[in-house]
Formats: C-alpha cells, structure tokens, sequence
C-alpha cells in the first residue's frame, strides 16, 4: 500500500491490526466465559434449524451445484464445500429468530461469524481450541463497532444490518482464523465490504431473510481466503468518501460515526455486551413480552381480559416490528409485535412450539393482535441506540384496569444476562430436536472446555448427525 492509502484507512487499519495481533492470553477471562456461551447458544439454534423447510430448501438447491463436500452443515449429515457450508450454517443460526444481538450494533454476531471460523476449523485440523476462541472474539467484537458507527439509521433507512454490517464480523473472524497478516486483513475486510447487501423488505414474509446472515458469513470467508492468496480488496472501506461503507449505506455524513469502529478496541470488549434470547421471535419484540409478563405476575390476566395495548418505542422498534399483522408467512409472525404480543396471551410463551404454519392465520390470533397498537414515543427515539428496544406497555383490561410497565433491555441481555445453567439449558432442549442425548452432552461439553481442545475440528465433527 502507499503512502496515502497508509494515511487514508485508520479505521480500516485500526481494526486490520487488532484482528491480526489478537491472541488468547489477552483476552480478559470473563470475555472467554461469555464467547463459549456464545458460541452454544449460535450453535443450538442452527441445530434446530437444520430441518426447517426453508433450511431443506437451501440445503438441497447447494448440493445440486456443490462438487466438494470438504465441510460439516451442522446438524445434519450432509457436508458442501465451505463457502456453501457458510451460508447455509450461517443460515441455519438465524434460521428461526432465536439467536444472538448485540442491541446497539443491531447484528446477529454468531450466525456471521462462526460458520468461516468453524469451516476454516475444518480446513485447517492445527486450529486449536484456543485459536477458534480467538477468532470467534475477533469477530464478535469488529462487527458490532461497525453496527455502533453506522447508529439506527442503518436499519432505518431500510438496509438489513446482518447481511450488510454482518460481513465485518465474518471477515474479521475467518482472517483471526487464518491467521492472516494485519496487511492481509485490510484486504480481507476490503472485499468482505464490497458484497455487503440486503433489503429489510424482505422480513414480510420471504424466506430470504433467513439467508442474509449466512451470505454476509459466506462473504466474510471469501473476503479472507482470497486476501490469503494475494487478493486485493478496498484498502480504506470504511474511510473512502466516494463508494465506501460508511457513505454509501447511509444518507448523509452526520448519521454515522468512524471514531466508534476503534474506540476502546481490545479494551472495551463489546462481546460482553451480546444478549441471547428466550422467545423466538425478533429481539425487538422481547422488552414488550417481558412488560406483559411481568403486569401479568402482578395482576393476572389472559387474552379475553384485554381490551386494548398501546406500546411506546423507538422508531426503529416502531418502523421494524410495529405494523398492522397480515398473514405473509413464518417470517413475518415472528417479527411482528403484535401477532407475538397475541401468541404471549393465548399461549403463555413465545418459543418454538408457538410457531407452527397452522397458527400463522389463526382467527384467534389475529383477532388479539388487531387490539395491540405501536407507537413511537419520540422521548425513547432520542435517547440513541443504546435505549431502541425500551418500551412502555399500556394494557387496559376489560373491567378498566389500567396496567403501565416499561423496561429498557430484554431478559438475557447484557445488564442480565443468562446463566451458564440457562444457555446449556436453551441449547439443550434445541439440539435435542436433532442430536442424540449423549451427543448433546459432548457438545456441550466441548465447547465449555474449549481451550483444551488440541483441534478444533474436533468440535465440528460432533455437530453432524453421523
């Protein structure tokens, strides 16, 4: 690179370098805790998925045009070269809106990020237990700065921050993977940036917005195999004014913010700052599913009991979940607010077994749902992304009761995060749809103890059904 482009990608460099030269033994102990956690929890969802019609269906479409079978499709017995064993794992993770986000970068981290590190686990048996930890770190913590850069607005404006902001994660883990040089990972993030793309339309209703995560993981592992060969991406992707990220995908230079993609970088660690989640459905809906519970602890009340529902949110809440409900498939019910606000009262949970094709135009459920309103409460709006799944819940009862509850975060969030028992026990009760019991163990098991691992491949092997 020359001089100007030296001068010209701090940013782009500042990360490069910290993928590069992150090792184990830097990483703060309760950041190797929480990433094994992590890890488990991406891990059961795409356990789950494997068998999902959507998942069948790209499954089936790959091993069509696949010649090589080098890498593992968890959770099933089929095996496709590595780019499309990416993007079907990455596929399976998000495949029924049950994994990871981290709130303000508002990224799904572990459906980007582990399917090309677990490939490149597969392609490389020398990566040890304690390198996969590694590069998962590297991954978790570069794309959710780049979420953070990008702010709200990202979404907002209607791009799908997991297949666009996604890639950032996937490149950064698959180069930490391969040990790729600091150089080698600016090309890596350069071509991974170039791919990035994917339209929020596509959550009423389409299949394809299962697969947004597993492109920006296949993007991600391109981005770092080929800057291993000698390829050339976009050296200053994040800093160029004309047909870089941070320009291109937002409208106007005041909405984005480059000092957050290195700020507090290998001291800061934004892993720690990833929530899992209890209810299948998109992270937006959970403070409201917490709210109703927890009026519903105080004051006991079921789905006939109400008259009306008023929730008060951000705009992104209001623009991504808050629409009028109208039957367009799985993915639509699972993201929107009121047909699970509806599932909530009628069924007492909103977990795998609420989702089913025959429920999805239930009379009952529509009916419940047309009674929850979502509005925007311009006072969240603007207290940023840290505050954009706060909301204030109003049921009023038929009686007259009138019950009031906000909450800022989820259960399973960061300010409260899951125990160690809770995520064994959400992985557990997934992979059992597909893994034989003593199988489930070793998983577990495995990944608890990773850093004693002497490859791990060791851990991919088990995540197939043979």
């Amino acid at each position: 690179m020359n001089d100007h482009q030296l001068s010209g990608n701090v940013y782009t460099r500042g990360i490069a370098e910290f993928v590069a030269g992150l090792r184990y033994e830097a990483i703060p102990p309760e950041v190797i805790a929480r990433i094994k956690l992590l890890v488990l929890d991406s891990l059961g969802c795409a356990i789950f998925g494997a068998e999902l019609p959507w998942s069948r269906i790209l499954q089936r479409t790959l091993a069509k045009v696949d010649t090589s079978r080098g890498c593992t499709v968890w959770g099933t017995d089929q095996r496709l070269s590595a780019p499309h064993a990416a993007l079907v794992n990455g596929t399976l993770v998000q495949s029924f809106e049950l994994d990871d986000v981290h709130r303000v970068g508002v990224l799904h981290v572990g459906a980007v990020t582990l399917p090309g590190v677990l490939a490149i686990a597969e392609m490389q048996p020398d990566l040890t237990g304690r390198d996969l930890l590694t590069a998962c770190v590297a991954g978790y913590e570069i794309g959710p700065r780049v979420g953070m850069c990008m702010g709200p607005e990202h979404i907002g404006q209607g791009w799908h921050s997991g297949a666009t902001v996604g890639v950032f994660s996937a490149a950064a883990g698959s180069a930490a993977a391969l040990r790729l040089s600091a150089d080698q990972t600016v090309h890596a993030l350069g071509i991974a940036g170039t791919q990035a793309a994917g339209l929020m339309a596509a959550q009423f209703g389409a299949m394809v917005k299962r697969m947004h995560a597993g492109r920006s993981a296949q993007s991600g592992l391109y981005g770092a195999l080929l800057a291993e060969d000698g390829f050339t991406g976009i050296v200053d992707v994040f800093e160029n004014e004309y047909g870089g990220f941070c320009t291109t995908f937002s409208r106007s230079t005041d909405r984005f913010d480059r000092s957050l993609l290195t700020k507090g970088l290998g001291q800061q660690f934004e892993t720690l700052r990833i929530a899992l989640k209890f209810y299948s459905c998109v992270g937006s809906n959970h403070t409201t599913l917490d709210a109703i519970r927890t009026m519903q602890a105080r004051h006991p009340f079921g789905a006939e009991d109400v008259a009306r529902i008023l929730v008060q949110g951000s705009r992104v809440t209001m623009d991504h979940v808050g629409w009028p409900y109208v039957p367009q498939g799985m993915t639509s019910a699972q993201l929107n607010l009121p047909y699970c606000v509806a599932t909530l009262l009628l069924d007492g949970d909103v977990f795998v077994d609420q989702f089913t094709e025959d429920k999805i135009a239930d009379p009952d459920r529509m009916r419940i749902a047309a009674k929850v309103a979502v509005a925007e409460d311009p006072a969240i709006t603007a207290r940023g992304s840290t505050y954009r799944h706060m909301v204030h819940v109003t049921v009023e009862l038929n009686d007259g009761t009138r019950l009031d509850e906000t909450v800022e975060a989820p259960r399973g969030s960061e300010a409260s995060f899951a125990t160690a028992d809770d995520v064994v026990a959400k992985f557990t009760k997934l992979a059992q749809h597909r893994i034989a019991t003593a199988r489930v163990d070793q998983i577990v098991e495995q990944v608890m103890q990773a850093e004693r691992m002497p490859s791990a491949a060791a851990l991919v092997r088990l995540l197939a059904t043979t």
